[in-house]
């Protein structure tokens, strides 16, 4: 991903910004002051990885480049800890996980690092992860946990076939056999989807030219012409040939919100993004509403073979997050942001009649209605936001599974509020 012509990127090496390089490790820091208060019952460890360009790169620079490095806050009985800023061995940059006593660091060309958080907040990097030597291939940052059943959904992308490879994951941590997926040149797959019964892939029109080095040009390229692909795989399947292929127009998308199935029907809520150079981030900074990402409900019918889609939101949303107890189950609600100048958490209401602004959208009313809270960025652009995380009240799975059955009861969502 390195462009020797992104000079401007050499803003987020000299800093000060949160892209800058950290050269520090740092203690845990106890008693920060609190500016109003925590809700009550809020205890657990809160922790975000991101790249850290510690080291200095002999060719250009991606914001995506740089080893991870892991904050975190600790919040019990109301008081917060700053946890320690930890270095990782690797350049798994991207997410965090949990997932059968594991903690995770991800990024999407890399396996996963297991990480320890100590009783007085230290954090350490245990070493990489290959689940018994079954991982022989890269690891997505963005796996899905089903919260019924506690396995663990994931994949990984590839220069050389198989391009894309599916991995079922058990709740006891044993990692299943791979099931290669057949893709006609290696594509960048950021992020999938799961419903109870299917997984959801994304062939999209972002592909990795390695012989563009040989000219200098850039290793990814955006094909404003192909179509974009969905491949929908009952999600236990051993094997690619019971997957059914949809195509909708040209697009990309870095992040999905979340799959269920309706019908005959299996429904994805994702950000889609019409851009004909989605890595460009010197085009992105320049003008950043020009990042036309929109919340989209895509529709993939299993019995006609046939797909559709319609418009959510206005543009410039980006990182959607539900609650996590929904994943792969139809929820109400989504979170996201709005990138700009002046960045929102916004809250979309699913269930809501559409509303008329400057746009008519098909569900979830105008946008300006959903505002949470808005991100005041003293130093835009160096400054940048990510996905917000919902932290619920602990609920039983068979309270959540009747909230699922029954979606106009009066209580169906109050766990996601």
């Amino acid at each position: 991903m390195h462009d020797s012509k992104q000079t401007s990127c050499s803003q987020y090496l000299t800093g000060p910004g949160i892209f800058a390089p950290v050269h520090e490790e740092t203690p845990p820091h106890p008693n920060l002051p609190v500016n109003g208060y925590l809700p009550e019952g809020l205890n657990g460890e809160f922790l975000m990885v991101g790249p850290n360009p510690k080291f200095m790169h002999v060719a250009g620079y991606h914001w995506y480049d740089g080893d991870g490095m892991v904050h975190g806050l600790r919040i019990k009985d109301g008081k917060p800890l700053l946890l320690d800023v930890s270095f990782g061995s690797g350049t798994c940059n991207t997410s965090l996980t949990y997932h059968h006593g594991k903690l995770l660091a991800l990024g999407e060309m890399d396996k996963p690092y297991v990480l320890r958080i100590l009783e007085d907040g230290d954090l350490q990097t245990v070493g990489m992860f290959d689940y018994d030597k079954q991982l022989e291939h890269s690891f997505t940052a963005h796996p899905k946990i089903d919260s019924f059943t506690g396995e663990m959904f994931t994949f990984g992308y590839a220069l050389t076939p198989p391009y894309c490879t599916y991995r079922v994951i058990s709740k006891d941590g044993y990692m299943l056999n791979p099931v290669p997926i057949t893709l006609s040149e290696p594509t960048m797959m950021h992020d999938f989807a799961i419903t109870e019964n299917f997984t959801i892939f994304m062939d999209l029109p972002l592909n990795f030219r390695p012989t563009n080095l040989v000219t200098r040009e850039k290793i990814l390229a955006f094909d404003a012409i192909k179509k974009a692909r969905f491949g929908v795989l009952p999600r236990y399947s051993t094997s690619e040939i019971h997957m059914r292929w949809f195509e909708l127009p040209n697009c990309f998308i870095f992040h999905n919100a979340n799959a269920w199935e309706d019908g005959d029907e299996v429904v994805l809520i994702t950000c889609r993004l019409e851009i004909t150079d989605s890595m460009s981030i010197v085009n992105w900074i320049a003008n950043p509403f020009d990042f036309t990402s929109e919340l989209y409900e895509m529709r993939f019918n299993m019995k006609n073979g046939l797909a559709s889609q319609k418009k959510l939101s206005l543009p410039s949303v980006d990182f959607p997050r539900v609650n996590n107890n929904y994943i792969g189950r139809r929820q109400r609600f989504v979170y996201a942001t709005i990138v700009g100048k002046r960045t929102w958490i916004i809250k979309f209401d699913l269930h809501a009649e559409p509303l008329l602004g400057r746009k008519k959208f098909e569900v979830g009313g105008n946008i300006k209605e959903h505002r949470l809270i808005q991100l005041q960025l003293l130093n835009y652009p160096k400054e940048f936001p990510s996905d917000s995380i919902l932290s619920s009240r602990q609920r039983s799975n068979s309270k959540l599974k009747q909230s699922f059955e029954q979606p106009n009861a009066p209580d169906a969502d109050k766990y996601q509020s």
